[in-house]
C-alpha cells in the first residue's frame, strides 16, 4: 500500500498534508503531495475573511516567500515537497528599555496562507493559525555592573523590620521608605521605636541574624528514591551480615536464587552470612550453565580463596528430572549439572573456607531439569552436630536455638514444612531468629467426631512443633550453662469440661485450638565493631480457639471433613532499657516539648552552658 502512496500522488491533485495547522511554536512542517514541477510557493498573511461567507480573500500566487515577521522556506522531493513556515522576530518577553520582543505574554496571534500556484492559478493550499507564547526564559546579555552583595554574616536581616507590606506603607513605622512625608505626619508621634521600629544602635540583637558557625550533625532524612547502582569497592575490612561476596575480578559471586515472584534468577549475588535453598525448572533448549564454583573469592580481608570442588554422580535421577508429556526420552543427551552445594566457613568478619559439591547427570531431549542450589555459612567454632546461630548475638535467618531442659537434649523451635497433599505431616522446618512466618496444615475429621478427642488431638499436634522448655537468649548459647537460656511461657489451652456439642447437634465442637502463636521478644544489648548483637529476652505461646463445623454439600454423608491448623511466629522488638519516664510538666504542657516543638523552654539557657560551641564563651554574656 505504501508503494502506492508516490504513484496515486503523481497522477492526482496537489494537496498539502495537512492542510490545516495549529501553530504554538516557532516552525511548522508541511508537505505538498503530487507533481510539484513548475509550482510556485507564495506566503501571505491573512487579515480578514469574508464575514458572511467566510471565504478567504484572493489568492496570492506573487511567489512572496516572506510575509511580515514569517518566512517559507521549500525543499522539493521526487513526489513530495517539504514546506517549513518558521516566525522570523525574537519571542523573548519584553524587559525594562528593551526592544523587539513581546509586549504581552500572548505574543503572536495570526492567520496565515501558503499558495501553490502554477501558471498563476492556484492548486492548493495550507492554512496555518499561529498562537504563540513569549519565551519566559532570560536569554539577554548579562549587564557587566553586576550587584555586590555584602556577606550576610555580618548584615543585619532588615534594617527596617517594621516594613512588612511590600509597595505600601505600614502605619507606624517611620522608617519604611514607601510612606510619604503626609502619611508620617499622621503618626509621627507613634513610631515604632527600638529594634523594630529601626532605631536600634545596639550591636547584639536577634534582628541581626548572627549566624552559627558550630559544627552540626545532619539530620537522617529518609527518601523514597532508589539508590544508583554503584561499582564495588575492594574489601579490606571484612564483610557484615548481608554484604554480597566478592570475587577476585572485584565482580559479585553469584549463584542462582529464587525470586519474589518464584522466577529464578541466574546471577543472583550472595549475601554473607544469610543461607538459602533455591529450585530452578531448567528447559534443556533454553539452558545455558554458567559455573560459579571456578571464581576465586575474596575472604573479606582483600586475600584470595578458590573453591574446593568435589564432583559427583547424582544417584536419584528421577527426583531432579520431569519428562514432558508422554515423551520418551531420545538418544540426544548429555552431560549436564544438576545441583550445587555450597559451605563457607566463616570467622568473624572473613571467609575462611568454600567447599562446593556438584552433582551431575545425563539430561536428555523431552526432559525438563529442576536444579538445586544451596548455599550454608558455617562458623569455624562449630562442630558437625551443633551449629551455632551467632556469635555471641543471633543472626537474622538463623535457626533459634532450644533446649528441653528435663532431658538435656536439644531441640527446636519448628514450622510445617508444605507437602503436596497440605495434610498434617512431621515434617518440619525450623523458625528462624527475626523472620515472621506462618504455616499450617490440615487434619481429617469425621462427622461423629468426639469433640474432647479432637481438642487432645489437634493440641498434641500444636506441642508437637515445641518439644523445648527454654530458648537460647544468645546465638552461642551453651547447652552447659542454664543462665544462657530463658523459659518458654506457656498458655494452654482452654479445656470445656463437657463434650456436648453445639445444641447437641452432630458434627460441631467448640473451643478446638487450631492455631499456635509463638510470640519471640528481642532487643538490641550491645554491639560489637559497631554490628547490633540481638539477644531473646522472652517466648510465649498460646493458643487461639475455633468453633469446628462438619462440612455439608447437597446432602451430609459421613465422609471425613478438613480442619485446618496453623502456627504463627511473631518477633516483637523492644528497648534493652525501659525508656525514661515522662515529667508531668512534659505530659501537660505539650507545647513546651522540645521533641514536638521548634520552640524549646527547657534549653533557653544552654549558650551560657560550657557546651554550647557556636561563639567563643565570653561573647555568650554581649
Amino acid at each position: 500500500m505504501a508503494a502506492l502512496l508516490p504513484l496515486l500522488g503523481a497522477q492526482g491533485p496537489l494537496v498539502f498534508q495537512p492542510s490545516f495547522i495549529y501553530m504554538s511554536g516557532p516552525v511548522v512542517n508541511s508537505f505538498l503531495t503530487g507533481n510539484s514541477a513548475g509550482v510556485n510557493f507564495s506566503l501571505a498573511v491573512v487579515n480578514h475573511m469574508d464575514a458572511e461567507t467566510g471565504f478567504l480573500p484572493l489568492s496570492d500566487c506573487s511567489g512572496n516567500r516572506r510575509a511580515g515577521d514569517w518566512s517559507l522556506n521549500v525543499t522539493p522531493g521526487v513526489d513530495a515537497s517539504k514546506v517549513t513556515v518558521s516566525v522570523t522576530r525574537n519571542l523573548q518577553l519584553c524587559l525594562l528599555n528593551t526592544t523587539d520582543c513581546c509586549t504581552e505574554p500572548l505574543c503572536i496571534i495570526e492567520t496565515l496562507q501558503v499558495s501553490a500556484c502554477r501558471d498563476s492559478k492556484m492548486l492548493a493550499y495550507l492554512l496555518i493559525q499561529a498562537e504563540i507564547y513569549a519565551n519566559s526564559s532570560f536569554m539577554g546579555n548579562v549587564s557587566e555592573n553586576a550587584s555586590v552583595i555584602p556577606n550576610q554574616v555580618y548584615q543585619p536581616l532588615g534594617s527596617c523590620p517594621c516594613n512588612l507590606t511590600a509597595g505600601a506603607c505600614d502605619i507606624r513605622c517611620c522608617c519604611d521608605e514607601e510612606c510619604s512625608s503626609d502619611l508620617k505626619q499622621l503618626f509621627s508621634g507613634s513610631c515604632f521605636t527600638g529594634v523594630f521600629g529601626g532605631n536600634s544602635s545596639l550591636d547584639n540583637t536577634p534582628f541581626l541574624g548572627y549566624f552559627y558557625h558550630g559544627s552540626v550533625s545532619p539530620s537522617q532524612v529518609f527518601s523514597f528514591k532508589i539508590p544508583l547502582q554503584t561499582v564495588p569497592e575492594k574489601l579490606s575490612n571484612g564483610y557484615r551480615q548481608g554484604d554480597p561476596i566478592m570475587t577476585k575480578e572485584n565482580d559479585y559471586f553469584t549463584v542462582p536464587q529464587q525470586s519474589m515472584a518464584g522466577q529464578c534468577v541466574e546471577n543472583s549475588p550472595v549475601a554473607f552470612l544469610q543461607n538459602f535453598d533455591a529450585t530452578c525448572l531448567t528447559n534443556l533448549a533454553l539452558y545455558q550453565e554458567q559455573s560459579s564454583f571456578t571464581q576465586m573469592i575474596n575472604n573479606g580481608a582483600g586475600d584470595m580463596i578458590q573453591p574446593n570442588v568435589v564432583f559427583e554422580n547424582v544417584t536419584d535421577v528421577y527426583s531432579f528430572i520431569t519428562r514432558i508429556g508422554d515423551a520418551q526420552p531420545t538418544g540426544s543427551c548429555k552431560k549436564e549439572t544438576f545441583a550445587e552445594y555450597y559451605t563457607f566457613t566463616w570467622k568473624d568478619r572473613t571467609v575462611q573456607e568454600v567447599n562446593v559439591t556438584v552433582l551431575t547427570g545425563e539430561l536428555c531431549d523431552g526432559e525438563l531439569l529442576t536444579r538445586r542450589f544451596t548455599v550454608n555459612f558455617v562458623s569455624e567454632n562449630s562442630t558437625a552436630t551443633t551449629e551455632l546461630s551467632g556469635n555471641p548475638g543471633y543472626q537474622v535467618g538463623k535457626p533459634v536455638r532450644a533446649i528441653n531442659m528435663s532431658s538435656l537434649d536439644p531441640a527446636t523451635l519448628n514450622l510445617w514444612q508444605p507437602v503436596g497433599s497440605s495434610l498434617c505431616t512431621p515434617t518440619f522446618t525450623p523458625v528462624l531468629f527475626g523472620i515472621n512466618s506462618l504455616s499450617g496444615c490440615i487434619l481429617e475429621v469425621d462427622m461423629n467426631e468426639d469433640c474432647n478427642w479432637l481438642r487432645e488431638k489437634t493440641t498434641e499436634r500444636l506441642n508437637s512443633l515445641v518439644p523445648a522448655t527454654h530458648v537460647g537468649k544468645r546465638g552461642n548459647s551453651n547447652y552447659s550453662v542454664p543462665n544462657d537460656w530463658v523459659k518458654i511461657i506457656r498458655l494452654d489451652p482452654f479445656n470445656p469440661k463437657t463434650n456436648a456439642s453445639v445444641g447437641n447437634l452432630e458434627g460441631v465442637c467448640q473451643d478446638i485450638p487450631a492455631n499456635l502463636n509463638i510470640r519471640i521478644i528481642t532487643a538490641d544489648v550491645g554491639a560489637i565493631e559497631g554490628i547490633p548483637q540481638q539477644e531473646i529476652l522472652g517466648v510465649q505461646i498460646s493458643f487461639s480457639t475455633v468453633t469446628w463445623q462438619f462440612q455439608c454439600g447437597i446432602i451430609c454423608e459421613n465422609k471425613p471433613s478438613y480442619l485446618p491448623i496453623t502456627v504463627s511466629v511473631q518477633f516483637i522488638k523492644v528497648p534493652a532499657q525501659p525508656p525514661i519516664p515522662k515529667t508531668r510538666f512534659q505530659i501537660n504542657y505539650t507545647e513546651y516539648d522540645c521533641d514536638r516543638n521548634e520552640v524549646c523552654w527547657p534549653q533557653l539557657l544552654y549558650p551560657l552552658t560550657r557546651y554550647y560551641t557556636g561563639e567563643p564563651y565570653s561573647h555568650n554574656f554581649e
